[in-house]
């Protein structure tokens, strides 16, 4: 396939175990490191059109996992697309990858001829949970018309 993408939704993926977010792709880099497979599984990243990588900086790496990481991108770099996510700001990203050192020289590869979007703003999670509070405080004041909030789209069932 053409496209990876390592997140909680993945569409299409090249590899025979599909990686939910950054932290199942480093563990599988560390496997395939263990079990001798790794030049092949680096060939496969490195080959796809399109690499997502979600979910970064959620929890730290391990100083193995982060130079798997940081040579997947490296062997990417003006090769394939790559999309990362985080909710790190850069100056951040040393918490995640130990090495200032490290952390700048992916930095330097991952900025070069890019777009960057930066997001900011409410939470639409924590938005739509509030709406949803303020629902079932609602509904609580009036049973007779309402029978429940359902808590994933806050949509009200009308007995």
């Amino acid at each position: 396939m053409n496209i990876i993408r390592v997140s909680d939704r993945y569409e299409w993926c090249a590899l025979p175990e599909k990686p939910e977010n950054v932290d199942d792709l480093v563990h599988q880099l560390m496997e395939a490191r263990d079990e001798r497979r790794l030049l092949k599984l680096q060939r496969d990243l490195a080959a796809v059109k399109l690499l997502i990588i979600d979910k970064l900086g959620y929890v730290p790496l391990s100083t193995t996992g982060t130079e798997l990481l940081f040579e997947v991108f490296s062997q990417r770099y003006e090769r394939g697309s790559t999309i990362v996510t985080s909710n790190l700001p850069f100056e951040e990203w040393t918490s995640v990858f130990g090495a200032e050192r490290l952390t700048g020289a992916l930095l330097d590869r991952l900025t070069h001829h890019v777009h960057i979007l930066s997001m900011n703003g409410e939470s639409y999670r924590l938005t739509q949970s509030a709406r949803c509070r303020k629902l079932a405080a609602t509904d609580a004041d009036d049973q007779s018309a309402v029978e429940a909030i359902d808590p994933d789209t806050c949509e009200i069932i009308i007995r």
